[in-house]
């Protein structure tokens, strides 16, 4: 057989076993390791698969052992060999082939290569689970074709093919078809900032790239498809984040003649199947939250289930109290919630608590302070006890369940949002520092009854996007505090205190629609100017209809441990929305502009003399 026809026959390094013990197999890939023990020569060899050891021995073939003597890391070859069990403490068992080597009989060098900026085997990771891979991210994106070589990398790229693959089986089963929407649209003004692209063939005029593909998904149920989905690319101009990408990938879906019972049960198996790709368990049914009771109790919307450390409000318990830091916030209308840290007084001293928690960690979260009580021989001490009385006291031992070797931490301000925010906060840092979090675990829940608007700057804005649907109470709402109190048919899916997808049921009366548009300020000739072909749209029959969106980097992220996005992308941008490898955005020419009739606003120079 011809190398050029040993492809037929190849084997992947991680699929050779036990089974393959003394017959001769070919492989291909690259030299991942090599280790020269005087007389024998021992490599990796490692592909999409894993990595294989490779034996040359010169008394067998002391020109193939000179051969391979040339080799060096990175470099892409072909063998042919006999598959070997291994001997004695020779086995390693951290490795899926370790009880195997292929001792080679021919040998092929397809490329050499330069050494590589950084050293790609993982070797030490099998070896010593501590390990870590320590290179400057910029530098793995500008290398990112080498970086993907790294087995860590193949395993996170292939899993999330998989997870792909089993959305798509899954979603097929349940009737959905993929109906793919345009990537050049028009730029509407809900939601972050539009990429804008302009057109040469109309002057002056901007496609804008789809934040999402929300009216034409819902277009598509007006249509008459029934069930759509999507994994799509999306684009957001946003304010850079650590773990935010300009485009990112989606699963998109919407169903008609359907509720919200019908996403959850559609969801939940969904979710389990995702995390089952990468051997993991989740339990369903998945509790509900409302917002209300999320911001109460967690002090965010996307509250993190896996642990448990409830914000209790102690308000009215308090009312009276002689504190006076809490007594003049309860006057002004401000409120006081705690958090209780179970069994941690002895790892919490007094200095710790008041000059790093209270001075230093709960400032930084926007609160002015903290006060504190630990519990102890059945009774609170604190240097503020004295000022709580006994009925007092008693009542936050009750309210909180406080036993001995607790630590009660007390957030206090007039402003109630900024007592929710922190103690959110403030709860997030101390399970993560004193170790509540269970990083084993998946819980995730459903958030519902969203707030239907919200205000920025003094106007109203939709807390989701404004084709949700509102409750019963829109319908008789006429003034801005009537609008606030009105909840939506939305709901977020929240994994481990990450959002990972959100939905809702949509409006499908177009009087309604036209009404949201216009307690958002827009006028007539807006709503027409933006949205006329979406609201015209559904004049024509549109049936009840309602999905979500799951960000699937996020859920790829979670499904296989990995500590940001960018790791679960092929080629991901940096932290500041920058392509280390195409170095991209970059300058065009001034060609290309005048085609475009743009220009480039020159930054001034400053001239001193």
């Amino acid at each position: 057989m011809t190398e050029n026809q040993l492809w037929k026959n190849r084997r992947y390094c991680a699929e050779l076993t036990e089974k393959d013990y003394n017959q001769t197999v070919h492989c291909c890939g690259w030299i991942d390791t090599i280790r020269d023990h005087g007389q024998l020569l021992f490599m990796h060899l490692r592909d999409k698969s894993g990595v294989v050891q490779l034996v040359f021995d010169p008394e067998k073939d002391k020109d193939l052992h000179a051969q391979a003597e040339q080799l060096r890391n990175e470099y892409c070859v072909s063998i042919s060999g006999t598959i070997v069990e291994r001997v004695g403490e020779a086995k390693n068992d951290a490795l899926p082939t370790g009880h195997l080597e292929i001792h080679v009989q021919s040998l092929s060098v397809y490329s050499s290569s330069k050494t590589p900026p950084f050293v790609l085997t993982e070797k030490s990771q099998v070896d010593d689970d501590s390990s870590e891979f320590k290179v400057d991210e910029d530098l793995r994106l500008k290398y990112r074709y080498l970086d993907l070589r790294r087995t860590s990398m193949q395993e996170k790229m292939i899993a999330r093919y998989k997870i792909m693959k089993v959305i798509r089986d899954y979603l097929d089963e349940q009737g959905f078809i993929d109906v793919e929407t345009p990537v050049l649209t028009k730029s509407t003004p809900e939601g972050a900032r539009d990429y804008l692209v302009p057109s040469r063939h109309h002057d002056n005029t901007f496609y804008a790239l789809p934040q999402s593909p929300q009216m034409f998904k819902q277009l598509l149920m007006v249509s008459g498809f029934d069930k759509y989905y999507q994994i799509v690319k999306c684009f957001r101009d946003e304010d850079l984040r650590p773990n935010r990408q300009p485009e990112f990938t989606q699963l998109d879906l919407e169903a008609s003649f359907i509720d919200e019972a019908y996403i959850y049960n559609l969801l939940e198996p969904l979710v389990k199947k995702v995390f089952a790709v990468v051997g993991k368990e989740i339990s369903a049914p998945f509790p509900h939250i409302t917002y209300h009771d999320a911001m109460e109790l967690y002090g965010n919307d996307h509250p993190d289930l896996r642990f448990d450390m409830k914000m209790v409000d102690v308000s009215e318990k308090l009312r009276n109290v002689n504190y006076k830091i809490f007594n003049s916030i309860l006057a002004s209308g401000g409120s006081i919630k705690g958090i209780n840290v179970k069994g941690k007084a002895s790892e919490m001293s007094k200095n710790m608590l008041q000059e790093e928690l209270a001075k230093k960690v709960v400032p930084s979260f926007g609160g002015k302070g903290m006060s504190w009580m630990k519990m102890e021989n059945g009774a609170l001490n604190s240097n503020v006890v004295q000022f709580f009385s006994e009925d007092e006291q008693k009542a936050l031992i009750e309210s909180f369940n406080a036993e001995d070797g607790d630590v009660l931490l007390f957030i206090a301000d007039s402003n109630k949002a900024v007592v929710n925010d922190v103690c959110g906060r403030l709860r997030l840092y101390v399970a993560e520092k004193w170790g509540f979090i269970d990083k084993n675990k998946i819980a995730p829940c459903w958030v519902t009854d969203f707030p239907m608007f919200e205000l920025k700057d003094g106007r109203l804005s939709s807390m989701h996007h404004p084709f949700t649907q509102p409750d019963h109470a829109f319908s008789s709402a006429s003034s801005t505090d009537d609008y606030l109190a009105v909840n939506s048919r939305a709901y977020d899916l929240v994994i481990n205190g990450e959002e990972v997808g959100g939905g809702s049921i949509r409006i499908h009366d177009s009087e309604i629609q036209t009404k949201i548009f216009s307690v958002l300020g827009l006028s007539k000739t807006d709503i027409q100017e933006k949205f006329g072909f979406f609201v015209n749209a559904l004049q024509f029959g549109t049936p009840p209809h309602g999905g979500l969106a799951l960000g699937m980097d996020r859920l790829v992220a979670m499904a296989t441990d990995s500590d940001s996005i960018r790791e679960v992308i092929a080629f991901p941008k940096n932290r500041v929305a920058f392509c280390p490898l195409t170095q991209a955005p970059s300058h065009v020419s001034d060609e290309q502009l005048t085609e475009l009739k743009l220009a480039c606003i020159k930054e001034e120079v400053s001239i001193t003399d």
